[in-house]
This record gives C-alpha cells, sequence and structure tokens, in this order.
C-alpha cells in the first residue's frame, strides 16, 4: 500500500507566503502522470509529467488544483511562467525517471 501524497491547494500559496509558512524553494520534480489528457494525453509515449512541490511547515508538499487533484506540467516553459507568476523566482529541478542521454557504444 502506498503512502497518499499529502498537498496543498495552489490558491492557499498567496496565504502561506504573507504568514511566512511557506519556507525555501519549491522543488520541480518529475513524477508518473496521473492526469490524462491535452496534446499529451498518449501516456505510454509520454508517460511523465512535472510536479511542484512546497516546503509549508516543515513539510514537503505538492501543489494541487482547486479540485484536490496534482498539479502537473508537460512543459518547463509553462511551469516556469506559471512559478514566476506564483511569486518564485527561484526552484529546484530534479529529475530522477528519465534517463540519462548517453552516447551510442557503437563499434569505434
Amino acid at each position: 500500500m502506498t503512502d497518499p501524497v499529502v498537498t496543498v491547494r495552489q490558491s492557499d500559496l498567496p496565504v502561506l507566503r504573507e504568514s511566512y509558512r511557506l519556507v525555501g524553494y519549491p522543488t520541480v520534480a518529475r513524477v508518473p502522470r496521473a492526469q490524462q489528457g491535452g496534446g499529451f494525453g498518449d501516456q505510454g509515449r509520454h508517460p511523465h509529467a512535472w510536479a511542484v512541490f512546497v516546503q509549508v511547515d516543515g513539510l514537503s508538499l505538492r501543489v494541487a488544483s482547486a479540485r484536490g487533484h496534482g498539479r502537473e506540467w508537460t512543459s518547463l516553459d509553462r511551469l516556469e511562467r506559471w512559478l514566476r507568476a506564483q511569486g518564485f523566482r527561484y526552484w529546484w529541478v530534479s529529475n530522477e525517471l528519465d534517463g540519462l542521454n548517453e552516447p551510442d557504444e557503437g563499434p569505434d
């Protein structure tokens, strides 16, 4: 059984920032996709998305939509615009799911 993901709604971010409960830099992490839709609906070809985690009261929480589903982005460009619109100037990026682009080891 997996642990439930603890989330914070994106609409709560301004209140948390004003009350100094939102600390540190957010982490943008590669996660398995949970949402289907948009132009990248083929989860076989696009199995991962980007998610945002923030520190609230010492806990790392995933940013969720108004409906309570974890927010997902398929484009780091769009995610950057969203982060800046939320007032973030700095963030960390973590990608432990996609493989490294290593050169072919063909014959020399």
